[in-house]
């Protein structure tokens, strides 16, 4: 099974909550900290559960996500 890296942009993400909406694992949480534009943003609580359909970043009105595929030869 391929693994993924999820990255966010906190300092893009206005904490919309679409991205937590749409995710089919239920594997992203809103931040406590608060980002420089005054949000909670975005994060994933269980790195090894995302399956990479891309859904939150798709979702996402402000491009703060990005998902990578791990290089399984490493």
């Amino acid at each position: 099974m391929a693994k993924f890296q999820v990255q966010f942009d906190s300092n893009k993400c206005k904490g919309c909550e679409l991205c937590h909406a749409f995710c089919p694992k239920g594997i992203i949480v809103m931040s406590e900290q608060i980002n420089n534009r005054g949000y909670n943003p975005a994060s994933i609580s269980r790195q090894e559960d995302c399956i990479g359909c891309q859904s939150c970043a798709l979702v996402c009105p402000d491009g703060a996500i990005a998902i990578y595929k791990e290089d399984e030869s490493q």
